[in-house]
């Protein structure tokens, strides 16, 4: 008999983790760091529920910390398997991971010099750099599309998934008694794209599975019109260009960051980009670009232009874009008072570069904040799109929120509701449901949807929850 046992990204968008358990082997499909406020995040600290030693492999849908975050902690913790992601993902997660163990190693440092003058306990770092280079050492890459046998009677293959460079819908074929006529599909959505997206292609479209697990971020809204969008972007430049202030975009590293820089290099061949300065201020996001670039062929082909200009690089296809590496050259961004364009991280403004950019900027009247990706409950960014609190303390400085909020859903890189429900819908006969990583609100709105528009019934699962097919 085979179980799924949901451990993570239910009722919740973050620490996506789902331990699959056939008679001989024991699989997790992601190992996820949990993101948004300091009761979630203490979530990432707390012992596994499982034998990590006992974990045969992973399959990774794809390389965002709320996806992979944990797997150093894995391997810390006795895990020796194989991790299968695609070719991608195989480059994206060193990048991931190395920063990440140096941001929360740094963090544990300043965290521990106050409780040493508190007289408290002192912290433990969540894992060391010499775990995430012994989870590298574990990485086994496969081509989209192929099906490849990890185990006896289990095989797994990787679909476009169209949300991120490498990121992949999740095949697995269950074969326990090793009778063909017994043989169980589960697909994993991971995170599905939204199709509107520049850089990446479509999702793929899959029809047969005994078990559907669906991501559920945006179940219960539709994006802005994407023309709209672009429309609001373009009045926001020229705005802040009029007014003299800075535009301020928290972005993920991975993704947002490229889909930013692609629009606005289309809107500077339009004429429509007054900033003559646009200050990339992150090193994570910088070596993310140039893996992009290092595979342009996997972008969809839409723009002809910009699938010439890709494997040149973002400078060569942004006029003004300039890297700001160092903390020094940071710093300097920073004293800017007006007129540049500022993409910074994190994506949900929880940490990173992006504080400080917001700490000197949120309170001019003239400067403009764009929000362009999901901000779960507990973040910082969340509270700024929320606009319910006039001021905020960021890096021990209260400051007025002054500046004009923009929210340009359409931008996002996560299907919505609609785009949801017609991805699922090319299932041939309807496999049994469950949607996750969603906020509840999300979840029981696409679950109200399902019904509604189908007659099919899908099961919203609790942490600790156990099925078996």
């Amino acid at each position: 008999m085979t179980s799924l046992t949901f451990l993570g990204a239910t009722g919740q968008v973050t620490g996506s983790c789902y331990l699959l358990e056939t008679g001989s082997r024991r699989i997790l499909l992601d190992c996820g760091l949990f993101q948004g406020s300091k009761e979630t995040e203490k979530q990432n600290g707390v012992d596994f529920s499982f034998d990590p030693a006992g974990i045969d492999a992973v399959v990774l849908s794809h390389a965002h910390l709320d996806h992979c975050g944990r797997l150093p902690k894995l391997v810390k913790d006795g895990f020796k398997g194989k991790v299968f992601l695609t070719e991608a993902s195989f480059h994206l997660l060193e990048l991931m991971l190395t920063d990440a163990v140096h941001l929360q190693l740094r963090d544990t440092e300043w965290e521990n010099k106050r409780r040493q003058r508190a007289g408290k306990k002192l912290l433990e770092p969540l894992y060391e750099l010499e775990d995430v280079e012994a989870l590298l050492k574990l990485r086994q890459a496969v081509a989209y599309e192929k099906e490849k046998e990890i185990f006896a009677g289990l095989t797994v293959s990787f679909h476009e998934a169209g949300h991120i460079l490498g990121s992949a819908i999740v095949r697995l074929r269950i074969n326990d008694h090793d009778d063909h006529d017994n043989v169980k599909t589960l697909v994993f959505s991971g995170d599905l794209g939204n199709p509107k997206s520049p850089l990446m292609r479509d999702p793929a479209i899959l029809t047969e599975a005994d078990v559907l697990l669906l991501e559920s971020t945006y179940g219960d809204r539709d994006h802005k019109p994407l023309e709209n969008t672009l429309d609001e972007l373009r009045e926001t430049l020229a705005e802040a260009a009029k007014s003299g202030g800075n535009v301020i975009i928290p972005a993920f590293a991975v993704g947002r960051t490229q889909d930013l820089i692609y629009w606005l290099g289309k809107i500077q061949r339009q004429g429509g980009l007054p900033q003559q300065q646009i200050y990339l201020d992150s090193p994570m996001a910088i070596r993310a670009s140039e893996i992009y670039a290092d595979h342009a062929h996997l972008f969809n082909c839409d723009d002809t232009e910009f699938t010439k200009i890709a494997p040149r690089g973002w400078q060569a296809w942004l006029n003004g874009l300039i890297y700001s590496q160092t903390p020094e050259e940071s710093m300097a961004v920073n004293r800017i008072a007006g007129g540049a364009i500022i993409i910074a991280g994190s994506g949900m403004c929880n940490g990173g570069r992006i504080r400080h950019h917001l700490k000197y900027n949120l309170w001019r009247r003239n400067a403009h904040i764009i929000i362009a990706g999901f901000q779960a409950e507990g973040t910082l960014g969340r509270t700024i799109v929320d606009g319910k609190k006039k001021y905020l303390k960021i890096l021990g400085s209260e400051v007025n929120v002054a500046a004009r909020i923009h929210t340009l859903g359409a931008l996002s890189a996560h299907a919505d509701q609609s785009q949801l429900l017609h991805w699922a819908s090319n299932f041939k006969t309807s496999p049994r449901l469950y949607l996750i990583h969603g906020e509840k609100t999300a979840a029981l709105s696409l679950q109200t949807c399902f019904l509604r528009t189908g007659g099919w019934h899908a099961e919203i699962p609790r942490v600790g929850e156990k099925i078996t097919f």
